[in-house]
């Protein structure tokens, strides 16, 4: 009886606008982090954009789960709706955890492959940003979200090898000054955990598509 009234009952569908505005502070937060790595920004002003990007999200996650709190009928599990924007929340706030270390460690300069892996993280947050939406009618555009999550699967990989690449490169090129190393290897370490939460994300919506088809 209750699955049935619940059927009838209209959903709430505000959660979709606040996981699309949630996407967004992902992508202003990598555009941030792109600009800091590539030196189009000084790394104070890069590092107090990324801050900003990351209260954003978090006001919105808590307005999120307050609202699955207070509402009744949601439009797919409240279970992933809370995975969902909390997936969402730990990339900025990974991106924030990267910019404290780069001032922790007073880094002003940076390696080729950090530069790369703000690229791909770049993209792997703008395809999340166009996946996102297709979440309203999971149904209709089943085929392009896979596309999509495959793309971000697809692009954590090529930054883990980013990764490996850049350390290697950075333990021939530290020589005597293993500091150097050190210091790179926390880095490019922040940077590999961005895209690991972006992989999360992307994992979140393929177990929403297969619980909704």
């Amino acid at each position: 009886m209750l699955g049935w009234f619940r059927a009838l009952m209209p959903k709430e569908d505000r959660f979709f606008g606040l996981f699309e505005r949630h996407a967004q502070t992902l992508v202003d937060g990598a555009e941030a982090l792109d600009r800091l790595l590539s030196g189009r920004d000084s790394v104070p002003a890069a590092c107090r954009d990324i801050a900003l990007h990351e209260t954003r999200a978090d006001d919105i996650t808590r307005e999120t789960l307050l609202a699955v709190r207070r509402t009744f009928i949601t439009p797919f599990d409240r279970g992933d709706i809370q995975a969902l924007v909390t997936a969402l929340d730990d990339g900025i706030d990974q991106m924030q955890k990267t910019a404290k270390a780069v001032q922790l460690f007073e880094v002003t300069t940076f390696d080729p492959a950090m530069r790369e892996m703000g690229t791909i993280i770049l993209e792997a947050a703008t395809v999340t940003r166009e996946a996102v939406p297709l979440l309203r009618s999971i149904g209709q555009n089943a085929t392009r979200l896979n596309g999509l999550t495959e793309r971000v699967i697809e692009l954590e990989g090529r930054a883990d090898d980013v990764h490996n690449g850049g350390l290697k490169a950075l333990f021939v090129a530290s020589g005597e000054a293993p500091m150097r190393f050190i210091v790179g290897q926390e880095v490019l370490g922040h940077l590999e955990k961005v895209m690991d939460r972006f992989e999360d994300v992307a994992n979140q919506i393929s177990s929403i598509l297969v619980e909704h088809l």
